[in-house]
């Protein structure tokens, strides 16, 4: 039997459950979920049929769309006293991870306690710092954001609150976009964005980032989590 349910380890440690995400929207898939605990997440065209997932327990948290922007019509933007770095510490960027990521699905998901959602978010940046795929946003010497990506993939932008609606946000992205693409050696970049987050979706718009894909996220859990943890 065709097994359709791919394990999210990344996810797991956070809600310590079992969790996965669904590899087709078929029926047989679908069913899958009924046979064992945990936490599912399942990514469907906005088109599709949406009955068999009631029927079995989906629930939909978000939709994404997928702006992509080619080397050539990235809008560079300059401004004054900004720089990027990869020297920085590590508990500043994470602070500035707690209070920028508030709207994710698992935020929306009423069966994830905002505290699980919230430790998703800090241990995905935490990893990033591992790995060297975060750049340090300065304003005058001073730590204002940050930017996180990998490969072609812009994943996270981060601005610290006294930092925002100052006109800098536009010209920090640009700028590592721009550098992204020189370090990466990609033509294009692309990232991820809810339709309800419109301050960043008008800003990667501006940037040259034209609408590629959308996709409907719905999630189940099958069993319960330990809150506790």
């Amino acid at each position: 039997m065709t097994n359709y349910l791919e394990e999210t380890p990344w996810d797991k440690r956070n809600f310590h459950i079992d969790t996965y995400q669904l590899t087709a929207a078929t029926e047989d898939a679908l069913k899958q979920t009924n046979e064992v605990e945990g936490h599912f997440t399942l990514k469907i065209d906005p088109l599709e049929s949406t009955e068999n997932l009631k029927k079995y327990g989906f629930y939909y948290v978000d939709t994404l769309t997928e702006p992509v922007c080619k080397r050539e019509n990235l809008q560079i933007y300059q401004q004054e006293g900004i720089s990027l770095s990869r020297d920085y510490v590590r508990e500043d960027i994470l602070e500035i991870a707690k209070e920028s990521f508030k709207g994710g699905r698992f935020h929306r998901d009423f069966n994830i306690p905002d505290f699980m959602a919230d430790r998703r978010y800090m241990n995905w940046v935490s990893d990033l710092i591992e790995k060297d795929l975060i750049f340090a946003l300065n304003y005058h010497g001073k730590l204002a954001g940050f930017y996180a990506y990998e490969g072609d993939k812009v994943l996270l932008l981060g601005i610290k609150e006294q930092f925002r609606s100052k006109g800098l946000t536009k010209a920090f992205t640009s700028q590592s976009c721009k550098d992204q693409f020189e370090r990466e050696e990609t033509d294009t970049l692309i990232t991820s964005i809810s339709p309800s987050n419109l301050p960043s979706l008008n800003l990667f718009l501006s940037l040259g980032f034209k609408l590629k894909n959308t996709i409907d996220v719905y999630h189940k859990l099958n069993g319960s989590l330990p809150v506790g943890g």
